[in-house]
């Protein structure tokens, strides 16, 4: 269940963050401390995400015809514009140093806590990418993405800082942490792009739309004349589809009816979770003139 996987995400960077917390204790690095803000977003973004899924499934009502799914994209858009909040933070801590580099102690024990950390945020992204991706869920997807990120930030960090304590060029721990807050940055835009997408209605791919004009002409061969004008939109793990059915033009509004509801039927279970709207047009609206 795509809620169960928001909350173990929740779970898991709560545990993640006390983790990166005591790594920063223990040496004092601002590229260790700028991995738990990345961590500190990820609460804050699995908090929203969670959230937003239980809005999500709400049945559609009155006042929301086509259901709740969009609460999904506001989720995301929320996380994009907390990850772009804590570069600045990181920026701050990072500069200073950049002047005047600071040597770092207990390594050693704070390069494991991080590790250790890192590997449990690598076994949580793999499991919301895939759940994301069986649920359609854009709020899973966006933290799994996420997370996966902060993964492989942090795997740098520790290279990093491990080779500043091999070399003594203590620079190096404010050159990783403004490195991170760029890769924070262009994470933000990111999830803020491709779930901006989805609040302005931005249609399914071109190449899924081909598969269901194709699936749709060949489902009506012989009982209609042609399908067209076909419109896509997502909202989450639902997909809406609009489009103009040609019939002869004697054919009964009940055999016009029923085909429709035959079309439905057979899109809702090749394509989960699509739900189409079909508009019967008379054979003088026909766009082609092939029989």
């Amino acid at each position: 269940m795509a809620e169960g996987a928001a909350r173990l995400s929740l779970a898991v960077a709560l545990l993640v963050l006390g983790l990166k917390a005591l790594a920063y204790l223990l040496t004092g690095s601002v590229a260790l401390l700028s991995d738990a803000l990345e961590s500190l977003v990820n609460v804050a973004a699995a908090l929203a995400a969670l959230l937003a899924l239980r809005v999500a499934r709400k049945p559609p009502d009155q006042n929301h015809p086509f259901g709740h799914t969009k609460a999904e994209y506001v989720s995301a858009v929320l996380e994009g514009v907390l990850v772009v909040l804590a570069p600045l933070w990181i920026a701050k801590e990072a500069l200073p140093r950049l002047l005047h580099p600071v040597p770092l102690e207990g390594l050693g024990l704070g390069l494991g806590v991080s590790l250790l950390a890192s590997l449990l945020n690598g076994l949580l992204a793999y499991h919301l990418l895939k759940e994301g991706r069986r649920h359609r869920s854009p709020a899973l997807t966006a933290d799994g993405y996420h997370v996966l990120s902060d993964v492989l930030t942090s795997l740098g960090v520790v290279l990093g800082v491990g080779l500043a304590g091999l070399t003594g060029l203590w620079v190096l721990d404010p050159l990783l942490a403004l490195a991170v807050a760029g890769q924070i940055l262009f994470l933000g835009y990111r999830i803020v792009r491709e779930s901006v997408g989805g609040l302005m209605d931005e249609g399914l791919p071109p190449e899924e739309v081909e598969r269901i004009h194709t699936f749709l002409q060949e489902r009506i061969r012989g009982r209609a004349l042609e399908v067209h004008d076909l419109k896509t939109r997502r909202a989450g793990p639902r997909s809406f589809l609009e489009f103009h059915l040609v019939v002869r033009g004697d054919t009964p509004v009940e055999e016009a009816h029923r085909l429709c509801d035959e079309l439905e039927r057979a899109l809702a279970q090749a394509f989960p979770g699509l739900q189409a709207t079909i508009h019967v047009e008379p054979e003088g609206e026909r766009k082609r003139t092939n029989p």
